[in-house]
């Protein structure tokens, strides 16, 4: 009788914490990428100012591998109740476009829940290089290509099709010289081993200040505050070059109308307020916030755009 009655506790406790409003404990955030990087950066300010929206603690968890994928199918595979969520870049979106072994598909397998950034990126170039502008290092490009290469510091990242515009509208075929992260592929550019490289801003930035490399554009509407120095690429004659590296809120697929719609709108008040968007731009991103069924439509014209710029350059994923 005793274990029946302990039974039938325990049994009524699940049932009320079920019927609670979510959300009702904590909410877990995936970032599927080592601490310390700029994806990681921005998913801890969204976390908090989500955590601050929602009365729940949101705990970042770290689960990097597979160029994003493991942390990614993580959550795809959590139940769609709205305490498992996942944090990422533009990167993500391009799936088995970028990684064959990718076991998702980035619009179908998940819940859009918000857009919260964006992150222009720079164009740079070695000191060794000659040419104080843009238009200068363009004109030394088209008279020898051969003498050129650039630095990728993802395949598939914002940085790598930012890097294949570049080669469209300048009409030159480079080499492009795959690293695997920013680092690596900013030493060899600080060291003149490769002359060019366009990645995320935010990475590339404080180097241009230390005159280490050379900033000759950056594709915002704006001149970043970090270093109003630099152009932006409409300004240098390059209008046509607007990419930029974006990040977003996912819930598995499946969630509840309900649950998905406080998430979102709690996305939305965090992204909106003004220590969100003072924190993120000393970093160099933007804040820019797209509801759901904004974000989907975003995402869809993005990835067609990516997709188009692999094919013309013959790119096969690993």
């Amino acid at each position: 009788m005793r274990k029946t009655l302990v039974a039938l506790a325990l049994a009524l406790a699940s049932l009320g914490a079920l019927a609670q409003p979510y959300p009702n404990r904590p909410v877990r955030m995936v970032v599927p990428y080592p601490p310390g990087g700029g994806t990681d950066a921005l998913g801890r300010i969204t976390a908090e100012r989500l955590a601050d929206r929602l009365g729940v603690p949101v705990v970042v968890a770290n689960v990097p591998g597979g160029s994003g994928t493991v942390g990614s199918e993580q959550v795809r595979r959590a139940e769609p109740d709205g305490y498992t969520l996942l944090f990422n870049a533009s990167l993500f979106l391009l799936g088995k476009n970028v990684v064959k072994a990718t076991p998702y598909d980035p619009l179908d397998d998940f819940t859009a829940l918000g857009r919260v950034g964006q992150a222009p990126l720079l164009i740079i170039a070695s000191s060794k290089v000659e040419g104080a502008t843009l238009a200068e290092v363009v004109r030394s490009i088209r008279a020898n290509p051969a003498g050129f290469n650039m630095a990728i510091s993802g395949l598939g990242a914002a940085g790598h099709l930012g890097s294949l515009e570049f080669m469209r509208i300048v009409g030159s075929p480079l080499q492009a010289i795959p690293y695997k992260g920013t680092a690596p592929a900013l030493a060899d550019v600080m060291g003149g081993n490769v002359q060019l490289m366009i990645d995320a801003a935010t990475a590339l930035l404080p180097q241009t200040r230390g005159g280490r490399v050379r900033g000759l554009a950056i594709t915002g509407s704006a001149r970043s505050k970090v270093n109003p120095d630099i152009p932006t690429t409409a300004e240098a004659g390059m209008p046509e070059l607007t990419m930029a590296s974006w990040y977003g809120v996912w819930g598995p697929k499946g969630m509840p109308a309900a649950v998905s719609a406080r998430l979102a709108a709690a996305i939305a008040e965090g992204v909106r307020q003004p220590e969100f968007a003072a924190r993120i731009d000393a970093a160099g991103i933007v804040p820019g916030y797209l509801d759901p069924n904004a974000f989907v439509e975003f995402m869809r014209a993005d990835l067609a755009k990516a997709v188009g710029l692999l094919k013309a350059a013959n790119f096969q994923p690993e």
